[in-house]
């Protein structure tokens, strides 16, 4: 069953509204994890956001060469000019984050050069290593990105929201992550993954599905080490 079949056997609604739907569950508890909401709520616990902030260093330093190769797979099969420009963007912006990590680590007295990755971590990274494999194809890369990005972007905005009570100390993390910008930029990812999407195989489509259901689990996995939770989830 090709991609516009298998849309109407969705009753219409895209795939990422259809898979959104199926997997709201995982994909609450990614969002709205008690370790956001605990920011949200002004109750976090500042040991618990220091970890946060040093394992998620870790985290982009290996998310870079993942994003390269998102862009390097795009030029190569995308139909469209402008997923490139759309990634390239997001891949120059990394440069800033990584700058912006090592100063809130300052900040926090955070010695990221002694920052071991934990497990969640490590196995998050190992995910992101695989997705670089020439194998993958870019329909489900392209989903695993937008994946990642939208779930920081959705759980941080939350805290920006009226009746928030996050701590002034946190606003420009959640910020970075949660400001309208970063918004329409994961929708605009969501919008190629979705074209990408609607022509794709039966089985890329079963591919991209499952590497959207593994990214949330993985980020279920990060929030609950940040937290000192170590529940794994799978």
């Amino acid at each position: 069953m090709d991609g516009e079949g298998a849309a109407g056997a969705g009753g219409g609604a895209g795939f990422i509204a259809v898979w959104l739907q199926r997997h709201r569950e995982k994909y609450v508890c990614a969002t709205r994890h008690r370790f956001v909401l605990s920011i949200r709520e002004g109750s976090v616990d500042l040991s618990s956001f220091r970890r946060w902030l040093g394992q998620d260093y870790i985290f982009v330093r290996e998310f870079v060469p993942f994003v390269a190769s998102v862009l390097l797979k795009g030029w190569k099969e995308s139909d469209s000019e402008m997923d490139v420009e759309v990634i390239l963007g997001g891949m120059a912006s990394l440069h800033d984050e990584l700058s912006w990590f090592k100063k809130e680590a300052s900040k926090w007295d955070v010695q990221l050069a002694a920052i071991v990755p934990q497990r969640a971590n490590r196995d998050y990274c190992s995910f992101l290593h695989g997705m670089t494999d020439s194998e993958v194809d870019y329909t489900t890369a392209i989903v695993a990105f937008w994946a990642i990005e939208t779930v920081y972007q959705e759980s941080f905005a939350l805290c920006l929201e009226d009746g928030s009570s996050t701590p002034a100390e946190l606003l420009g993390t959640c910020e970075r992550w949660g400001n309208a910008g970063f918004g329409q930029y994961c929708q605009s990812l969501r919008d190629i993954a979705e074209r990408c999407l609607q022509n794709a195989s039966a089985d890329v489509l079963r591919k991209a599905e499952e590497a959207f259901t593994q990214v949330l689990e993985h980020e279920v996995n990060f929030w609950n080490m940040s937290n000192h939770d170590m529940v794994k989830i799978s």
